[in-house]
């Protein structure tokens, strides 16, 4: 067995070194501007199974958007990147990409997007940090819908060996995470258990990195942003059929749920300053269409300020939002297009006035933006 997989391992390196590596695909899309953010990294998610995740970079001192990144800058290695992406953040010097059905934390260094190590963990889904470890939410068992799918957990790894170091079990499915002081929230969506969906958000003390809690809020959660105020925003996906999507508001201080935003449906959500990003694509499954929504909601003063933060009328041509990010230093804000989930999606940049300033083809399906304060290194400056 070992001896197979040990020979299908050099035949498939020699024909990928036979056929060349794919290069990246650079295209000037802005003007160029200094700032202390120097640039973003775009995940692209790629249709499952398909093997076809792909990381694009934003330089914007040059403008220069360059769409598939990770192979020229990674010859040797085999998988590429890998099945679904889904989830990327920096944390010190490094860059961590969580691909889920490949069941994989691949981390890169940020300076040069070059293979660190792999941390194994099954169906892993998003990854937060504190005090020196990253917290990867994961599903545990495998990618199916199943009434009797176990527990997940949280996986705890030690920035600096790349080791996991605890597990600690949560809810069904867990999703995105945010940490408060010394505890770890956790969104349960219990996805895989449909209908009989997990409707709490685990709370996880980070000194014992045990559960302490569950908080009962919503079915199917997904989404979480914590507020400057303490505030826990958290979105319930409903069930796609009579149960609406909403977001929700938790008090880390009480622990209680405190407000439910009827009105405010969640696909996809991002803070910036007082200003809360959210987007809603609205999929029912009796009509099979999706009704999409942008509002900004004002977390201080808790009310909504627009419900269309896209002013010229482009989000016509948005056929399924799906990316959501926030420069917080210029106020530019991005909003991808997967398209059908099958051809080359879009991305989009706005100005904070709503108003388009470019687009770029990107990768299948992008998804999920990150920020960085270093300055990707040219590739004709690598060793």
């Amino acid at each position: 067995m070992y001896l197979l997989i040990a020979v299908f391992a050099v035949c498939f390196s020699s024909c990928r070194r036979e056929l060349g590596i794919l290069p990246s695909r650079p295209e000037i899309v802005g003007d160029g501007e200094s700032g202390d953010i120097k640039g973003f990294f775009l995940l692209n998610e790629g249709n499952m199974g398909s093997n076809t995740a792909s990381l694009d970079y934003y330089d914007y001192e040059t403008g220069i958007y360059h769409a598939n990144i990770y192979p020229e800058r990674n010859p040797t290695v085999v998988h590429e990147l890998g099945d679904v992406g889904n989830d990327i953040d920096i944390y010190g010097s490094k860059l961590y990409a969580v691909i889920n059905c490949s069941n994989l934390v691949e981390v890169m260094d940020v300076a040069t997007a070059r293979h660190v190590g792999t941390v194994y963990i099954p169906n892993c889904r998003y990854v937060t940090f504190d005090g020196g470890y990253a917290y990867v939410s994961s599903y545990a068992g495998p990618v199916e819908i199943d009434p009797n799918a176990r527990l997940g957990y949280v996986a705890k790894i030690d920035t600096a060996t790349l080791q996991v170091v605890g597990e600690c079990t949560v809810g069904y499915q867990p999703e995105e995470m945010v940490v408060v002081g010394r505890k770890l929230y956790v969104a349960n969506s219990g996805g895989y258990r449909w209908p009989n969906y997990d409707r709490t958000v685990s709370v996880i003390d980070l000194d014992t990195f045990t559960e302490t809690k569950k908080i009962d809020v919503a079915i199917n959660l997904h989404r979480m942003e914590l507020d400057n105020y303490g505030n826990i925003y958290v979105s319930s996906r409903g069930d796609y059929y009579d149960v609406p999507s909403k977001t929700y508001i938790i008090d880390s201080r009480t622990d209680e749920v405190t407000d439910v935003l009827h009105l405010l449906p969640c696909s996809e959500m991002a803070l910036a300053g007082d200003s809360l990003y959210v987007y809603s694509s609205g999929y029912s499954k009796y009509t099979e269409t999706y009704d999409a929504s942008y509002a900004i909601w004002d977390t201080k003063q808790k009310k909504v300020v627009t419900r269309s933060f896209i002013t010229d009328g482009t989000d016509e041509d948005i056929e399924r939002p799906y990316c959501l990010a926030v420069n917080p230093d210029n106020g530019d804000f991005f909003v991808s297009d997967a398209k059908d989930y099958v051809v080359p999606g879009e991305l989009h940049c706005y100005g904070r006035d709503g108003r388009r300033k470019w687009s770029v083809t990107a990768g299948n399906i992008p998804a999920h933006i990150v920020f960085t304060r270093t300055a990707l290194v040219p590739l004709d400056e690598l060793e």
